[in-house]
Formats: structure tokens, sequence, C-alpha cells
């Protein structure tokens, strides 16, 4: 019998979702997408459950797709994209879902390795992980959201670098543009992955949940309709969340707040 593709772990309110194909460095094919999207939809709807940690088992976090189950594939149907697109909407998912989402980046973070890692809210890496997209190598293009994702986050000089050499970058030279938020000794990447997940657990709330759903349709929205989203997201929340309830709460621990 083979091994489950993804490994489940809870810590506290903490799920961590481990990739589990150490064999193939976690490289993506049916069986792991299906997996990650189950995966998924258990934790949003566990009441126990606030945040996501995204880790690789083995030596690498994730090499990108499975270019076998690529192969495979297109033998069986004469194009991936089909796959591909269960890839691009599972990597939607995460960086819509409600949950925040950290990953925690080691060896190598390639092509939809890189991808996967682009659709999380918060990234920590080992000194020692390799960060790249790849996909030129191959003779491929991206599929997993690289080419929207990877110049919001990093800018549009390092992204074009990237996509266009394929080369691969430590992880240290990310830090600059903010996307990676730590990078950390290996044998401390999981402390400190598990440290920040816990830090957003003491934020845990509609408001939290809110605020995730607000970046990912502003993000590609001008200025003013962004505003304007913002606005909007302020009213419905206000109207439907606790919120009174939680400023009462907090000026009676802190009433000075309210003293002229």
């Amino acid at each position: 019998m083979n091994p489950p593709s993804l490994l489940t772990e809870q810590h506290g309110l903490v799920r961590w979702l481990r990739l589990n194909r150490p064999q193939r460095r976690n490289a993506l094919d049916g069986t792991l997408i299906e997996e990650l999207d189950r995966a998924l939809t258990s934790a949003e709807a566990d009441a126990d459950t606030a945040v996501l940690v995204v880790a690789g088992e083995g030596p690498s976090f994730c090499a990108g797709a499975d270019l076998g189950h690529l192969l495979a594939v297109s033998r069986q149907h004469g194009n991936p994209v089909e796959f591909l697109t269960k890839v691009s909407a599972l990597f939607t998912r995460v960086e819509k879902s409600p949950l925040p989402v950290v990953a925690a980046v080691h060896g190598h973070a390639v092509a939809g390795g890189m991808e996967l890692a682009l659709a999380c809210d918060l990234v920590v890496a080992a000194d020692d992980a390799l960060i790249g997209d790849g996909h030129v190598r191959n003779q491929l293009l991206p599929a997993g959201g690289a080419s929207v994702r990877l110049p919001q986050r990093v800018g549009d000089g390092l992204a074009r670098y990237l996509m266009l050499t394929g080369n691969l970058v430590p992880a240290a030279e990310f830090l600059a543009s903010g996307w990676i938020r730590s990078v950390v000794p290996a044998a401390r990447l999981e402390a400190t992955a598990q440290d920040l997940a816990e830090q957003l657990v003491t934020a845990a709330g509609p408001a939290q949940a809110r605020v995730k759903q607000l970046l990912s349709v502003t993000s590609s929205l001008p200025p003013e309709q962004g505003l304007d989203a913002e606005l909007a997201a302020f009213g419905a929340h206000w109207d439907t969340a606790p919120v009174a309830d939680a400023l009462h709460a907090f000026l009676s621990v802190r009433p000075e707040v309210t003293q002229k």
C-alpha cells in the first residue's frame, strides 16, 4: 500500500499539511492535488483550526509539477492543461481561503512549488532553500499563477529575471521584497513557522478572514476601485460581525483610550 501523498498534523489551532512524496521531491501529481484540495476543505470546516502551515517532507519543499505525470496525462489526453487547471484552481483556493496559510520552505521550491508558496499568505524559509521559476528550462510556461503572483510579490524586475532565465536563487534574496518573512537555519524552520502561525492565531476571527478576502480582491483593482471595495467590506463587516462588542470589550480594559 502506497503511503499518503499528504500528511496532516494538528498543533493547537494550527494544522500542518505536509507534502509527502519525498522520493519525487514532493512533485505535484493528480493524487497530491486532490489530497491538498480535500485537506483545505476539511480545515476550513473545522472550528478548531485557525491557521494552516504547508511544508514538505524529505529534501525539498516542492520541485513543481511531476513531469512524468504531465507526460502520462498528455499521452492520454493530448494536453495536460486540464490537470494544470486543477492546480491553478487549488492555488487560488489557498490564496482566497479564509484561513491564513504559512509556507515553510526548505530545499527547493521550483516552478509549481514556488507557485504554491506564492499563493500562501506568509513564507518562512530555511537558509538552504533555493527558489525559482524553472519552467523555461524545460520548455514549459507557468500555469499555477507565477506570471500573475510573482511580479506582485517580488516586483517586476526580479520576476522577469526568474521567469526568463529559470535560475534558482537563495531564499535570502527575497527578503528585501518582503515576500519571504524570514530566513532561518534549517533546524529552526518548523519552530519559526509554528511561532508565526501562533501569532496569526492570536488575531483569528471574522475580521482576519475578511481582511484576507479584501486583499485578494483589491490586489487586482485600480486604486480608486480598491478604496471603494475597502469601504464596502468595512460596512458589510460592521453589519454582520460583533464589532461593537469587541470595541466595548477593548475600551472596558483600556478606558484611558477614550479620555481627552
